[in-house]
């Protein structure tokens, strides 16, 4: 069995190409909860639902968000009548985000998870990092901000100078898939707010300690692939960097992927991480995704 960390963007992309190469029975995905919260009267687990529309071949990925060739019917009608929605939500992913509010309310949030994986044809096992509410702050030039309120409304602008978040309990199942998986592979994902909160559950890291642990770098140069990973870690004083990536790692990471064009810090990392592997990680389309996941796979022992 294969375990992946996932966030919303990067790691989602390489689901797509793992679910090719890997069987997809094999395959375990924890995703961050970090950023969930309610919208208009709905529970919206944006990295959770990504991962979802991804294994069930649903993803919009050309946004890494909502439901391919969604129509936005409900969202405009509640433009105009004067209720407008910070997010925009397709009908499809509404229905979805519904149905999650509804089983949440009988079953908690890994069931209703689980239940939808199923309905949806997912063979894979998505586990919420929390079943608890848990909340992230950004703290900026501007003030103290929701998470959603500095993506979308300021357009990650403001300068960060902090983050913060709440400290939940793991899941039912997250530490027994890590100590029981081949391998964990660390996504793509942005190691500050989609990462770092699944590695600050308790008993998490102890885990990975005991467990094959491979990551793919969002860094390349001194910037991130996408979203705001490198302002992040900057307001951290993480340096923006593959190397700053594998340090925040360090503890229990065997093995780094990390973009051709990083190969000058190969010496670097080695000082952190007994393997780097270098090849390329611009996953612009299936193939791409399809050759990184196998060459992820083949560097398991």
């Amino acid at each position: 069995m294969i375990t992946v960390l996932s966030g919303g963007t990067g790691t989602p992309k390489l689901l797509q190409g793992l679910k090719e190469i890997v069987d997809p029975n094999d395959l375990t995905i924890i995703v961050n909860t970090l950023e969930n919260d309610y919208f208009s009267g709905v529970y919206v687990s944006a990295d959770i639902d990504t991962v979802l529309y991804t294994m069930s071949d649903m993803i919009n990925d050309e946004l890494w968000y909502g439901v391919k060739g969604d129509t936005f019917i409900t969202h405009e009608r509640l433009d105009e009548i004067g209720c407008p929605e910070l997010l925009r939500i397709g009908d499809i992913d509404r229905a979805t985000k519904i149905q999650k509010t509804q089983l949440m309310e009988e079953y908690g949030l890994s069931k209703a998870v689980e239940i939808q994986a199923e309905k949806m044809g997912i063979p894979s096992k998505i586990i919420p990092m929390s079943d608890e509410n848990s909340d992230i702050k950004i703290i900026t030039d501007i003030g103290e901000l929701e998470f959603h309120d500095f993506l979308i409304k300021h357009q990650s602008q403001p300068e960060v100078l902090d983050i913060k978040f709440s400290d939940v309990s793991p899941a039912s199942g997250i530490i027994n898939s890590i100590e029981n998986s081949q391998a964990v592979i660390i996504g793509p994902s942005n190691p500050i707010t989609s990462i770092s909160p699944i590695l600050s559950l308790d008993g998490v890291k102890d885990a990975l300690r005991d467990t094959y642990v491979v990551a793919v770098s969002p860094i390349i140069g001194s910037d991130s692939v996408s979203g705001p990973a490198s302002k992040f870690m900057k307001a951290l004083n993480i340096d923006v960097s593959s190397v700053g990536v594998a340090s925040l790692y360090e503890d229990f990471l065997d093995n780094i992927v990390i973009d051709n064009k990083d190969a000058d810090k190969k010496q670097q990392l080695n000082q952190i991480v007994n393997k780097v592997t270098i090849t390329n990680t611009i996953m612009n389309n299936l193939d791409a995704k399809k050759n990184l996941a196998q060459i992820i796979i083949d560097s398991i022992p």
